[in-house]
């Protein structure tokens, strides 16, 4: 009888553990269901696929909605590039990813699909017999689209190394052709400067002036704390990530293999590329969303370019932990592609949190929204690395509206 009494408590104590054990692996799986890799490629593959698929099959044009702003500028135009534009801002978020090996068997697959699927598009839109093939020379927009394929390219090699000969002359043709037009003088210097990198690094043939051009005049528009100007005046809105940020990096990566006369320069770029990433974390509220301030906020997710370029590159600042950085990441992806009618037939729509058209500006036409594919940079990284690994923690302002005692932000004074 004293050995029943015995057993049956252990073995409801067994029960007990084996049930708090079940929670235990409940709750880690739904914390990980909204931040994990897998959350992660699930949203890649849905936003990507109809861009990449389409033009893969050389009905891109076919495929493809032609919307446009309700206060579009010249929608005939608007429409004509939206071509370059959209293979751009994909190619620019999904590049990294493109170049990485390993992973689950399920994300091999998908990996391979997109790396056919991607080397095909590239194909078939310089290839002048190609249904889908897309010139580059009908405008300005087509300087800042070809620069945001030049910023795939050098995020990732292996697109390079995988186009065959033909197709390699005709992209490094393509992009000369868009010398002919002048950057607005603003963030479009940066523009220009990327696309005279790329061709630095896969040709040789390259002006470095306009790269010089373009590095010298962004020091004059650094206002203090992190910060550019777009330009002669200053406006609060996310171009300083969009844009600047990123591609200032993007600049310095190759430059500085090529020269030490900027090294003074690359030096304070990159403080101001730590101190900016702290402001973009800060910005993110508790549930992911974020001040719809400023134009271009249709690009959704872009907003965070600069602090995913950050995590991919492995250059957060202290202050920053990766587990911190993916679960506010997370929540900006997650909120940002929630609402249903963010996608129609597939394709994005013109909104910050779902369909908004009327906060598209008159530029934006059905290519624009894709830059937020800049999210996914960080899958770029393998699943092993510590942006993957590390545990899921409160980002600060998820930490300070739940009442947690956190650091206090304050300006660095970076010069």
């Amino acid at each position: 009888m004293k050995i029943k009494m015995r057993i049956i408590p252990f073995f409801l104590l067994l029960l007990a553990v084996q049930f708090v054990r079940g929670q235990i692996v409940k709750q880690k799986s739904t914390g990980n269901k909204e931040t994990g890799r897998t959350f992660w490629l699930q949203e890649m593959d849905r936003m990507l696929r109809p861009v990449l698929r389409s033009l893969a099959h050389d009905s891109l044009r076919l495929n493809m909605p032609q919307m446009t702003s309700n206060r579009v500028d010249n929608r005939e135009h608007r429409i004509k590039v939206q071509y370059v534009e959209v293979l751009g801002r994909a190619l620019s978020g999904i590049a990294p990813w493109l170049s990485l090996n390993g992973g689950s068997v399920a994300e091999r697959k998908l990996r391979d699909q997109y790396r056919t699927w991607t080397i095909q598009a590239l194909k078939n839109a310089l290839d002048s017999n190609a249904r889908d093939f897309m010139r580059f020379d009908l405008g300005g927009q087509q300087l800042v689209d070809a620069s945001f394929i030049a910023l795939g390219f050098m995020r990732s090699p292996w697109l390079w190394d995988h186009l065959d000969q033909q197709t390699r002359k005709n992209l490094i043709a393509s992009i000369k052709i868009t010398r002919q037009f002048r950057p607005a003088y603003s963030n479009w210097l940066l523009f220009s400067a990327m696309n005279e990198v790329f061709l630095a690094k896969y040709s040789e043939d390259w002006d470095a002036m306009r790269v010089d051009y373009a590095l010298q005049q962004l020091e004059q528009w650094y206002v203090g704390d992190g910060m550019y100007m777009d330009g002669p005046q200053y406006a609060f809105d996310y171009y300083n990530s969009y844009v600047i940020h990123p591609f200032l990096a993007g600049i310095m990566d190759l430059i500085q293999l090529k020269t030490q006369n900027y090294d003074n320069m690359f030096a304070k770029i990159k403080l101001r590329n730590e101190r900016y990433a702290i402001i973009q974390e800060r910005l993110i509220n508790a549930d992911g969303s974020f001040p719809p301030t400023g134009r271009s906020v249709i690009y959704r997710a872009a907003t965070f370019h600069h602090l995913a370029d950050m995590a991919f590159k492995k250059r957060l600042p202290r202050e920053l932990t990766n587990g911190q950085v993916r679960g506010a990441l997370s929540a900006v992806l997650k909120k940002t592609t929630e609402n249903p009618s963010t996608y129609q037939n597939g394709w994005l729509t013109l909104g910050m949190y779902g369909s908004q058209p009327g906060l598209a500006d008159s530029y934006n036409n059905q290519g624009s929204p894709y830059l937020c594919s800049v999210i996914f940079l960080p899958l770029g990284l393998p699943d092993d690395d510590p942006f993957w690994t590390s545990e899921v923690t409160d980002w600060s302002a998820k930490r300070i509206w739940s009442g947690q005692d956190w650091n206090s932000d304050h300006s660095k004074g970076i010069h």
